[in-house]
């Protein structure tokens, strides 16, 4: 049960966010331009990022709906995701997404883990500087994202299903839900 009164039912960061709209409109918006704006990572790779963070925090909510996004916009290579979340290392993704992940995991630590070492090995590996302010933008956001759900204890379901289907929904993108009906 979340700690303050939000929509019977609704999960994760979506109550929230009906609770108190005017925040997360905002926070919506971020989400669609990091996940889903104009990049040279793929809309999978960035679900995959927010879902390693996620993950990394222990946010059951969010890297599972995000793992859940990011397996469906991976289509027929889906497993890279449980691949990533198990040994990031071992997992068959390039070594510029490896590098990349490397520094989101520094940021979910904190940000000034990340250092210059870093940075160069995935601009050795091509990453761009718009990849890696984006990269470093995405792990900051969802470790907020994440202290958020888990700070006011929204719902978490315990069914994968419940997940597969948050994916499908948020593999189109990140629109505000409606609010109930009074």
């Amino acid at each position: 049960m979340a700690h303050i009164n939000v929509p019977e039912g609704v999960p994760g960061i979506r109550s929230l966010v009906m609770f108190r709209p005017e925040t997360g409109k905002p926070l919506y918006e971020l989400a669609q331009v990091l996940l889903r704006g104009e990049s040279t990572l793929s809309p999978a790779e960035r679900e995959l990022i927010a879902a390693y963070v996620s993950y990394r925090n222990n946010c059951t909510f969010c890297y599972s709906s995000h793992a859940a996004a990011a397996r469906c916009l991976y289509e027929d290579d889906e497993l890279i995701v449980d691949e990533v979340l198990k040994d990031m290392q071992q997992a068959p993704v390039s070594d510029k997404l490896k590098a990349l992940l490397n520094i989101a995991g520094k940021v979910q630590v904190l940000g000034t883990e990340v250092k210059q070492a870093d940075i160069d090995a995935a601009k050795n590996l091509g990453a761009t500087d718009r990849e890696l302010h984006d990269t470093v933008l995405i792990a900051a956001s969802f470790s907020m994202f994440n202290r958020y759900v888990d700070g006011l204890a929204s719902l978490t379901p315990t069914d994968p299903e419940a997940y597969a289907e948050m994916g499908v929904r948020m593999a189109k993108g990140y629109t505000l839900p409606q609010q109930p009906q009074q």
